[in-house]
């Protein structure tokens, strides 16, 4: 784990937001004029998916993707100018959240502007031409960072940015060398002191695709040394497999309790139903009462709770990254969580999620209790997964204690709390 990572991030909620299709114009401008909707989430991080123009050669679907950069030192002219994003960097500041852009470091559209002037950068096949070491990413090819040169300019990079935004979010960040990411670390702490550092990190099944091919793929436990904050890819294939009838909850749980011991004291992981890559959490979970308990289970987990622009609303359908597919950000069937994740984002901001001792285990109808424990105080969570109603045993003393997320009074009784399948925190 990064020395200097602050353990009070662990009470800040991020939400994500694709500029191309977060509105009907897929601008800069569009976001900002939404800020107080985010704000009034009780977002606390506002992260941008790729901010920078996209290359033309290979592209994939009419637009492109935007994790095929062609240069990361200017903005999508199709979000605007540079003026206008830092018109919404200031924005997203004067509301009192911060802000991170991604950083797409493992490689580069075909065409773009270090392709051209510095080819001795890039990963070259047997033939001598452009390439990438994973295959159907069809429309990048993979920089190499045996090449110095490409450190210097990478990490000045960095600093020009850190001097708008408060961090960045990276992209397949185990594929990139950890000495790279620790260096840059160290270096834009010149301009940004209080820099984030978020990690896409991934999948096992993706590490060990990769390390036995012989490409750089780094655990949770490599990237946490430059990274403050960690996706939960160790966790979510078994919470989908659930979802999907295909695993036992058990499998999940049993991995969100590890997380609280295989990493230092100081872990952030950060906690998503959801994102870009992955199926809307309300597509695996139809119901919108499930979908409700699940929500408060994730924000209850020790760690950063994550919002995919549209989950909110119980938007089931993925945006297209190669083409224009605007969000619809108003209530799918009738769901709004806007309230619930409010409720949850304040919740989520007294000091017993900031360092307490986090553990949950699986009760009848697959209904959750979950502790976080510090000193004497205990906040207890109880998550009817499978929205049933059931009598729950919980570690509190008899007496009528208070939902903190609909203020309705809960009565424990015997040591046990009637649950009637929406979720309770005490």
């Amino acid at each position: 784990m990064a020395d200097n990572t602050s353990k009070n991030l662990r009470n800040l909620m991020m939400y994500q937001i694709f500029v191309r299709n977060y509105s009907e114009d897929g601008n800069f401008a569009a976001v900002q004029a939404d800020l107080d909707r985010i704000k009034a989430l009780g977002t606390d991080i506002v992260y941008l998916m790729p901010i920078h123009p996209i290359g033309t050669k290979n592209r994939k679907g009419s637009l492109g993707s935007p994790y095929a950069i062609s240069d990361y030192r200017a903005v999508n002219p199709e979000f605007g100018t540079l003026e206008d994003f830092k018109n919404l960097v200031n924005a997203i500041h004067e509301k009192g959240m911060k802000c991170i852009i991604d950083v797409v470091y493992n490689h580069t559209s075909p065409d773009s502007v270090l392709s051209k002037e510095h080819p001795e950068w890039f990963y070259h096949k047997e033939d001598g031409s452009f390439g990438n070491r994973v295959g159907d990413w069809s429309d990048i090819i993979d920089l190499d960072y045996s090449n110095e040169g490409l450190w210097d300019y990478q990490i000045e990079t960095l600093k020009y940015w850190a001097e708008m935004v408060d961090g960045f979010r990276c992209d397949v960040a185990p594929m990139v060398p950890v000495a790279f990411w620790d260096r840059a670390r160290k270096e834009v702490a010149t301009v940004r002191p209080d820099c984030i550092w978020l990690a896409e990190s991934i999948e096992y099944s993706f590490i060990t695709h990769l390390r036995g091919r012989g490409i750089t793929a780094h655990s949770d436990a490599e990237i946490f040394h430059a990274f403050d904050v960690s996706y939960d890819y160790d966790v979510y294939p078994d919470l989908a497999a659930y979802c999907k009838g295909e695993k036992s909850l058990d499998a999940y749980l049993g991995g969100v309790n590890r997380q609280e011991v295989i990493y230092p004291d100081n872990y952030v992981k950060l906690h998503f139903l959801e994102n870009h890559d992955q199926t809307r959490a309300h597509f695996l979970i139809p119901d919108e009462r499930e979908l409700r308990n699940y929500t408060a289970f994730m924000f209850f987990q020790k760690g950063m709770p994550f919002v995919y622009a549209g989950q909110e609303f119980g938007a089931s359908h993925l945006p297209s990254l190669f083409d224009k597919d605007t969000i619809a950000l108003k209530p799918e069937g009738g769901i709004d969580m806007s309230g619930l994740i409010k409720s949850l984002s304040d919740i989520k901001k007294n000091d017993i999620f900031t360092d307490g001792i986090f553990e949950c285990s699986r009760t009848m109808n697959d209904t959750v209790v979950a502790t976080i424990t510090k000193g004497d105080r205990k906040a207890v969570g109880i998550f009817a997964l499978a929205a049933a109603t059931s009598n729950v045993r919980v570690p509190l003393e008899d007496g009528i204690y208070r939902n903190l997320i609909d203020g309705k009074d809960i009565e424990v009784f015997r040591g046990g709390v009637q649950c009637y399948g929406e979720p309770i925190i005490i």
